[in-house]
């Protein structure tokens, strides 16, 4: 059982950070945090801490527990000193981030979607992660029906359509929240807690992943990436690796988290394995820069470990344990930032970008769409043409010579148009 007493989870959670190599400032100003809240819990007679403990403290001295909406980096600081001390006691490890809602479901409405979700997990055995983001959509679609006091059969288009409205939704979110809202009122209607059908009233659209131009880097900015990591420590080993793995291959989160000693033929100098989105067998060479930084990491880097998987974790709490996705976006995150990357902030900026930039950095280079598809471990080059943004030169190559217009409705003087 983790530590209740507020001393002994901050000696923990004190030396996980010092293990992680925290740079000394940002160190430094987790500790004063943590030493107002331990000025705060003896003015309050408290010893022990919990979830409970640390929320009253928040609202207390933030007026929130939860994450706002952009908010100062001052106070993001200070709220997530305290999370650090609630996620690890709760779960032995530090949270990705801090939650900005509270999954609270009220009313009959909330009831059913709870059942629902149950239902997602126990009957369709759901990914974990399609499960939250349902919860995400279910919560806001119940909060607006309660706070306007209505019930399921009381929906209609218009009502389901100013629901979207006042979500704000991306159409990307849109489509998906459309899709699970459907699928949770078609639920209802076949388990009889609703006297029809209301999936009805959710419109289609015609939302298409493939219409938006991916986010894509400079072969320029890939290299100012690599280049960022400081090498010498047992983490900067670690996150070259990943990176080059990300950059060089393209490849996705998953596959680098599941990347395995048994994947390599040190012999024929190739990395074989079946991609785990796909299932699509790919072959790799082993590139010296890749092969080098997996033996640097594996000599004088990695944890003792049992595992399968090269890339472990060195978090003390899961010291040793494969890596999980969103660990290799945050590392991709950490030298985008590090490396001063242009507008980074406001672009896609994980594994995923790194893969749309090799398929697009190789195009530029000539290569053609067949070896790109099989770089990208795709069976069909349609899908290759997804993740290939614009190549504006070669497209100004394709321009046609504009002929002479003689129409009345293309000149200044013209009665049916005017420039």
């Amino acid at each position: 059982m983790m530590a209740i007493d507020f001393e002994e989870l901050v000696a923990l959670c004190d030396e996980e950070l010092q293990h992680r190599e925290y740079c000394s400032d940002y160190y430094n100003r987790i500790m004063v945090s943590w030493n107002t809240l331990r000025l705060w819990m003896k003015s309050n007679n408290l010893t022990e801490f919990n979830e409970e403990v640390g929320n009253r403290y928040c609202d207390e001295t933030f007026r929130t527990h939860l994450m706002p909406h952009k908010p100062p980096a001052s106070f993001r600081e200070k709220l997530r000193a305290i999370r650090m001390l609630i996620s690890y006691q709760k779960h032995g490890d530090f949270e990705f981030r801090c939650p900005s809602v509270e999954y609270v479901f009220e009313g009959i409405i909330g009831s059913e979607a709870l059942n629902y979700l149950d239902y997602c997990k126990s009957e369709l055995v759901l990914a974990k992660k399609t499960i939250e983001n349902k919860r995400l959509y279910l919560y806001n679609f119940c909060r607006y029906l309660n706070s306007n006091d209505l019930c399921v059969d009381d929906l209609t288009i218009d009502i389901t359509e100013s629901f979207f409205k006042s979500m704000n939704y991306t159409l990307a979110s849109r489509h998906n929240a459309a899709r699970n809202i459907s699928l949770f009122l078609k639920y209802m209607y076949d388990n009889g807690c609703s006297y029809r059908d209301c999936s009805i009233f959710i419109l289609p659209d015609n939302y298409k992943k493939s219409c938006k131009l991916p986010t894509t880097y400079e072969e320029a900015e890939i290299r100012e990436l690599i280049n960022s990591v400081e090498r010498a420590s047992a983490i900067g080993k670690r996150d070259y690796l990943i990176l080059l793995l990300a950059t060089e291959y393209g490849w996705r989160a998953k596959d680098i988290t599941k990347f395995s000693f048994n994947d390599i033929d040190w012999d024929k100098n190739v990395i074989r394995f079946n991609q785990h989105k796909t299932d699509v067998p790919v072959d790799f060479p082993l590139l010296a820069s890749v092969g080098n930084a997996i033996i640097d990491y594996l000599k004088y880097a990695r944890p003792d470990s049992d595992a399968a998987e090269i890339i472990v974790s060195m978090e003390n709490a899961n010291k040793g344990k494969p890596l999980s996705s969103p660990t290799i976006h945050s590392v991709v995150t950490k030298y985008m930032k590090r490396a001063g990357i242009k507008n980074w902030q406001k672009k896609k900026h994980g594994p995923h970008a790194m893969r749309h930039s090799l398929a697009t950095n190789l195009l530029k280079k000539n290569v053609t769409m067949p070896i790109i598809s099989t770089v990208m471990g795709h069976q069909r080059t349609e899908t290759t043409s997804v993740y290939i943004s614009v190549d504006y030169d070669k497209l100004k190559q394709c321009a046609l010579p504009m002929p002479m217009l003689h129409s009345p409705f293309y000149s200044k003087e013209g009665n049916y148009g005017k420039i």
